[in-house]
C-alpha cells in the first residue's frame, strides 16, 4: 500500500494518544449501512477488513479509513418517470401540469426511487503519526480531506489539530527555485509544471514530459507568470507533485522502495508496506517543510532573513498584482476612451523593449524614472507593460450581471439560513412546524421539509420517522406515507 495524495495536517510531537483510546473515540461514529431514506452515510471503518480494529497500529503509526456510502439516483431517470405521471395527470384533469406542480411531483418521485437506488461505497485512507504529529489524509480534492477532519474532530474529544503552515509560499519557492535552475537539498525538479498568470485571465503553460529550461521558464516568469505546481523527486525514492496549496499529489513510491519490500510473505506484508510508507512520507514532509523555510508560528512569527532571491521573487509577483489592479481601475475610469489612451503608451514601451531588450516591465519603469515627480504618466506606462504582457478581453455581448436571489422564507417567516440545529427526533426544535407542514400540504415527504427549511436530508428523514404513529402510518412499499386523521389518532388512543 502507498498512499497516492496527501493532504497534510499538523498534530503536537509525540501525541500522547495511543490505538486502544482511538479505538474507543472512533467506536460511536462507525459505519453503518445507510437506511433506505439516506442518501448519504459516513463512518469509520476497518482498514483491514470486517472483524478487524478501526485503528491499525504499527510503531506509534496509526492508520484509519473513513468509509462513505452514497445513493445513486440520475436525475434523467427522475425526469423520465416525472414525465410519464405528468402525462397520466394530464389525461386525468384535462391539462398539463404547471411548473409548481412539476416540481412537487418529482420530489414525490425521488422519495419513491430513493429506496431502490444504487449504493456507491468509497474509502479514504487516513495515516496519524503520534511520533512526529502527522495527520495525513489520502484525498486529491480538500473537499474529500474536511469530510474526514469533520468526522475525526467529532470523534476525538479536544483533537489538537492544525493546518500546517511553513515560512515561504509554496508559489514563491517553486517559482525561485524555476528561476535559479536550482532544487533543494534533496529533492529533483522533474518535467512537468504549470506556469500561471497572476492576471485576470490565469493564463497559463503547461509543461507535461518536458525538459524545463531555464531561459524559458525566466521568460515567463519575467512575463507575469508564477509556478503552481511542480513535480518533483526525493532522494531518488519518491516522486510527487506539488501545488500551491501545500498539497502533494500524484505520489509514486520509485523502484528502491518497492525493491525493499520484495519476499515478504503475505500475512506480514500489509505491515511491512504500511511501516515503509510512514517511515519515508515521514522523513520527506519533514524535508519538504525545511525546503519551504521552516514551519511558521502563527503567534511569534517575526520576519526572518529570507534568501534574496524569494524576496525578489516575492516583489515581482506583488508588483505584477498591483499592476493588473491598476489596469483594472484605469478600465473602469476610460471605458470607450481607455484604447485612445492607453495605445500611445504601449507604442513607446515597445519601442523601448526593441532598443535595449528589456522585458515589459522593466521598459515602463525605466520610463517612469526619466519623468517628472508626480506624473501620472508613470501609471499609463504600466498599464501599457501589462497590456503588453497579456491584452485585455472584451466582455461578450449580452453578458448581464446575475440577480441576486431573495432569501426563502421558512413557516415561522425567518430566514433559510437561520435553521436551529436538532436531531429529527420530537423533542427537535423543528419538530412542530414540521407536522404543521406535513399537515398543511396533506403529504409527509422528505425533500418537502428539507426544501422549506433549509436543513440536511438526513435530519428530514428522521423527522418524519418521528411522525410515525402520530401523525403518518408506517412506509409503503414505494416509499410513501400515509397522512393519519386527528380523528383516527384519538381512537387509537
Amino acid at each position: 500500500m502507498f498512499f497516492k495524495n496527501l493532504q497534510i495536517y499538523r498534530l503536537p510531537a509525540r501525541w500522547a494518544m495511543t490505538a486502544a483510546v482511538l479505538e474507543q473515540a472512533l467506536a460511536p461514529q462507525q459505519f453503518t449501512p445507510a437506511t433506505s431514506i439516506d442518501l448519504v452515510r459516513q463512518g469509520w471503518a476497518s482498514p483491514r477488513g470486517a472483524d478487524q480494529p478501526l485503528v491499525h497500529a504499527v510503531g506509534g503509526q496509526f492508520l484509519l479509513q473513513l468509509k462513505t456510502e452514497k445513493k445513486l439516483l440520475p436525475s434523467t431517470v427522475i425526469n423520465q418517470v416525472a414525465a410519464a405521471r405528468a402525462l397520466e395527470m394530464e389525461d386525468a384533469q384535462g391539462f398539463a401540469p404547471g411548473k409548481k406542480a412539476m416540481k412537487e411531483l418529482k420530489e414525490r418521485v425521488t422519495d419513491e426511487l430513493l429506496p431502490r437506488a444504487f449504493a456507491i461505497f468509497s474509502t479514504t485512507a487516513v495515516w496519524i503519526d503520534s511520533v512526529n504529529g502527522w495527520l495525513v489524509v489520502d484525498a486529491a480534492s480538500p473537499a474529500k480531506a474536511d469530510d474526514v477532519v469533520k468526522l475525526l474532530l467529532k470523534s476525538v474529544d479536544k483533537l489538537p489539530l492544525e493546518s500546517l503552515r511553513v515560512q515561504r509560499s509554496p508559489v514563491g519557492a517553486m517559482t525561485e527555485w524555476l528561476q535559479a535552475d536550482e532544487s533543494p537539498a534533496g529533492f529533483t525538479v522533474d518535467q512537468d509544471a504549470i506556469m500561471r498568470a497572476t492576471g485576470e485571465s490565469k493564463a497559463q503553460v503547461a509543461y507535461k514530459r518536458h525538459t524545463l529550461e531555464a531561459d524559458d521558464i525566466r521568460r515567463h516568469i519575467a512575463a507575469g507568470k508564477q509556478c503552481t505546481r511542480l513535480a518533483m523527486t526525493w532522494s531518488d525514492k519518491i516522486s510527487f507533485v506539488l501545488d500551491e496549496s501545500l498539497a502533494i499529489k500524484s505520489v509514486k513510491a520509485l523502484d528502491i522502495l518497492r525493491e525493499c519490500a520484495i519476499g515478504e510473505a503475505a500475512d506480514d506484508r500489509f505491515d511491512s508496506d504500511f511501516t515503509l510508507m510512514t517511515g519515508e512520507l515521514a522523513k520527506m514532509l519533514a524535508d519538504l517543510v525545511e525546503a519551504l523555510g521552516g514551519e511558521a508560528d502563527v503567534e511569534t512569527q517575526t520576519p526572518g532573513p529570507a534568501a534574496a532571491g524569494q524576496q525578489k521573487i516575492e516583489r515581482a509577483v506583488n508588483l505584477t498584482a498591483d499592476l493588473y489592479k491598476l489596469r483594472a481601475r484605469y478600465r473602469d475610469v476610460l471605458n470607450e476612451l481607455y484604447d485612445s489612451t492607453v495605445q500611445p503608451a504601449v507604442a513607446r514601451v515597445r519601442e523601448h523593449m526593441a532598443e535595449t531588450a528589456e522585458g515589459a516591465i522593466k521598459s515602463a519603469l525605466t520610463l517612469a524614472k526619466e519623468l517628472p515627480g508626480g506624473s501620472q504618466s508613470a501609471d499609463l506606462l504600466l498599464v501599457a507593460a501589462v497590456e503588453i504582457m497579456e491584452p485585455s478581453q472584451r466582455p461578450a455581448a449580452g453578458d448581464a450581471p446575475v440577480r441576486q436571489q431573495r432569501p426563502a422564507l421558512q413557516l415561522n417567516g425567518e430566514a433559510a439560513g437561520a435553521v436551529l440545529p436538532g436531531d429529527g427526533s420530537a423533542r427537535d426544535p423543528m419538530y412542530a412546524q414540521a407536522v404543521e407542514l406535513v399537515r398543511s400540504r396533506q403529504r409527509a415527504s422528505v425533500s418537502l421539509i428539507q426544501r422549506y427549511f433549509g436543513i440536511g436530508h438526513n435530519r428530514s428523514a428522521r423527522l418524519i420517522e418521528a411522525m410515525e404513529g402520530s401523525v403518518v402510518g408506517p412506509a409503503q412499499s414505494d416509499g410513501t406515507r400515509e397522512l393519519l386523521e386527528k380523528s383516527a389518532l384519538t381512537s387509537r388512543l
